[in-house]
């Protein structure tokens, strides 16, 4: 093999370890057995929801008060403003994206990013579609879900009804960290 064949190998090997790399951090599958809500409207969706419960994850660690807000952006994405306070340190944390329905604007199945061009799964599976008040949101896996409400404290009969709904889709609802507003 010549020096140039190696070359062109090793980096072709490079080329494939970084497009795996970035296709792992950009997950915009569903969970198996999750189903996007279908009738979704978006512009009832947009607006406030507060975060009532959370499976951990890193870049949420330590925040309460969170609430997330959507609203349109003029290319027809979707703005995404997350924000909480750090219970460390009492200070604001704000977290600003944008989100894109990946198939039919009907069906709750969006990619959402945060920085650049890696995304991940944002799929709204339960949903209030009556009055748009509460809302059960999945990841790309069933390790991120959140508990969503229009308002920061939620009915229990409701909540218990929402938990039970997670927990027949397979999500660890004895994980789930109530968040204080």
């Amino acid at each position: 093999m010549t020096p140039l064949s190696r070359r062109h190998r090793r980096y072709s090997t490079a080329t494939i370890l970084l497009i795996t790399l970035l296709s792992a951090c950009s997950s915009t599958g569903t969970p198996r057995g999750i189903t996007p809500v279908a009738g979704f409207e978006l512009d009832r969706y947009l607006g406030k929801w507060y975060e009532i419960a959370r499976l951990d994850h890193k870049f949420e660690r330590g925040l309460q008060g969170v609430t997330a807000t959507y609203s349109l952006n003029e290319n027809g994405s979707v703005k995404v403003s997350n924000s909480g306070v750090s219970t460390k340190t009492g200070k604001r944390d704000d977290a600003v994206g944008k989100a894109k329905f990946i198939g039919s604007s009907d069906v709750a199945h969006l990619k959402v990013s945060f920085f650049g061009p890696f995304y991940g799964s944002y799929i709204v599976y339960e949903l209030d579609k009556e009055n748009y008040e509460y809302a059960l949101v999945s990841g790309p896996d069933r390790s991120y879900m959140w508990v969503l409400s229009r308002t920061p404290q939620m009915d229990a009969k409701r909540y218990e009804a929402l938990l039970k709904i997670a927990k027949e889709n397979g999500f660890d609802t004895d994980a789930l960290i109530k968040v204080a507003h």
